[in-house]
């Protein structure tokens, strides 16, 4: 049996250590329109991490006629497949359920003033 392949220094060695690279990464991530990054937001829905470092996400937009709707979910994919251990990274727009102001972190809903 061969030993397994060595893991790069910056690279995660779980899926725990690799889900919160992926939600670090997205809260790099922002739709133009609000000063909020889009884990924060609340617009990503789920997170699944497959082996070897595949990275399925299920996000949503705040609304279907998002301006950002065609460059947003690339933008994500783009920056997850930048994370060492990432394989691939495919994101899933989906519109059930509906976003709402209520799927808003406590600090995004004090940073917008939502309460």
């Amino acid at each position: 049996m061969n030993p397994p392949p060595p893991n790069p220094e910056n690279s995660p060695s779980s899926a725990t250590d690799l889900k919160e690279k992926v939600i670090e990464s997205l809260k790099t991530c922002y739709d133009p329109e609000i000063p909020v990054n889009i884990y924060e937001l609340g617009l990503i829905y789920d997170i699944e991490i497959k082996d070897p470092g595949e990275v399925q996400i299920r996000m949503t937009l705040t609304s279907p006629m998002c301006p950002v709707a065609g460059s947003l979910p690339p933008e994500v994919e783009a920056k997850v497949k930048e994370i060492p251990g990432v394989q691939s990274a495919k994101v899933e727009v989906v519109w059930e359920p509906p976003w709402t102001p209520e799927k808003m972190s406590e600090a995004a809903k004090l940073a917008l003033n939502v309460m």
